[in-house]
């Protein structure tokens, strides 16, 4: 990614416990091939925010003709909502099933003619890559979404070697709300390459639409009342103080 009612997310990890409930009756994916993601956030002057537009489109053309070679297998565009002093105000994504893959788009990105724009020189910029097993996304393109990434740091002496617990509550939740159509995409990441502290796990998904923000708040409201022990066993996997949301609007995405 060029990427961060009644306080729902004030702690993911209370939404978790919730969850884990109907989790447990969801049946979890099977674990699947990784999948490459490069994040790239920005913090743009205000006042250069459309000569940033400008050279974002210029990037999301050249992340189409990777897509349509077969290179990439998802990429978008987002502008953060959640404005932060000092933090990203936009930030793009694009994902292949191979670093080989996504070093490739990455030096095509850095050799374009607006890798050197005064606006990107103005701009502070973060970069993550990112690995993942428990991922999906609709094919197509869309632009209505929402961007949702919760960044969890590990708890300590945490223990989901086999990612049975994730995969019971993190995981079928989202799948199920992947599978009514409430979002475009979602993926549990950690970092392949480490920025953050080892361990970190980033959970990411794009509502399809404003209504899917409301869906997925109102699944975590409503789920979560059978199963305390299994959301207890989540909680040992997470450090709640750790926990900082990012919400933006995504501009668009294009998935395979």
């Amino acid at each position: 990614m060029k990427t961060k009612a009644i306080s729902l997310l004030v702690c993911f990890a209370a939404s978790a416990l919730m969850m884990a409930g109907s989790a447990k009756a969801q049946s979890a994916p099977a674990e699947k091939p990784p999948v490459y993601t490069y994040v790239s956030e920005w913090t743009v002057p205000r006042a250069m925010w459309a000569d940033f537009k400008k050279e974002d489109d210029a990037d999301i053309e050249n992340m189409k003709k990777a897509m349509a070679e077969g290179t990439l297998v998802s990429f978008g565009s987002f502008a953060v909502l959640n404005h932060q002093d000092g933090q990203p105000t936009h930030g793009s994504w694009f994902s292949a099933t191979s670093m080989a893959n996504l070093m490739k788009v990455l030096e095509g990105l850095r050799n374009a003619p607006g890798a050197t724009s005064p606006v990107l020189a103005a701009s502070k910029h973060w970069d993550y890559i990112l690995s993942s097993t428990n991922y999906n996304g609709h094919s197509g393109t869309f632009t209505n979404g929402y961007l949702r990434v919760a960044r969890w740091p590990a708890k300590a002496g945490s223990n989901d070697p086999d990612g049975k617990i994730l995969k019971a509550t993190m995981v079928a939740i989202l799948e199920k709300l992947f599978a009514e159509g409430a979002l475009h995409s979602y993926t549990i990441d950690q970092e392949n390459v480490h920025s953050e502290d080892p361990g970190m796990r980033f959970m990411v998904f794009v509502a399809n639409g404003a209504e899917g923000l409301d869906k997925f708040n109102a699944a975590i409201t409503s789920m979560g009342k059978s199963d305390p022990a299994l959301g207890a066993a989540y909680g040992t996997l997470v450090d709640a103080h750790g926990h900082r949301d990012t919400l933006a609007r995504v501009s668009t995405m294009t998935s395979k």
